[in-house]
């Protein structure tokens, strides 16, 4: 299947995703801020330079979008053209993300993810989130 766009079309869309300040990630920072946290924002000195960073809980979030990441849900589609550089850098992003989780733990950190699709139902978050800092386990959302 070829492609339906120009090259230089196809790298103008691809130059507009964005890796901070995704709409998932401000709906979660919007939230966190609501709840009382005070947080920090892509600090560069921690492995994988984290979405969201709270200090003074020793906590982690990470914010990812569920076609990036591979979360499994009906946004994990593969696309059909090119599919060989696509699962490269599906399971080059799986990887590195597991890496970092890793790293993090090893520093004493508490990691949470967040899925993208998690983040529609915010009464559900929320939940999740005060789940969360009340317990003392790493957590996936």
């Amino acid at each position: 299947m070829t492609d339906r766009l120009t090259p230089q079309r196809r790298s103008w869309n691809m130059s507009r995703i964005r890796g901070a300040d995704t709409k998932p990630e401000l709906i979660v920072r919007s939230l966190l801020h609501r709840m009382g946290f005070r947080y920090r924002l892509h600090v560069r000195t921690l492995p994988g330079c984290p979405d969201i960073v709270l200090r003074k809980y020793k906590v982690v979030l990470l914010v990812h979008g569920c076609f990036w990441h591979r979360h499994g849900c009906k946004s994990t589609y593969t696309p059909k053209s090119n599919t060989l550089f696509w699962k490269t850098k599906f399971d080059s992003n799986v990887v590195r993300d597991a890496l970092v989780i890793k790293q993090l733990r090893a520093c004493g950190w508490r990691v949470l993810t967040i899925w993208a699709c998690k983040v529609k139902d915010e009464v559900k978050l929320k939940k999740q989130l005060e789940r969360f800092f009340a317990n003392t386990t790493n957590t996936v959302l």
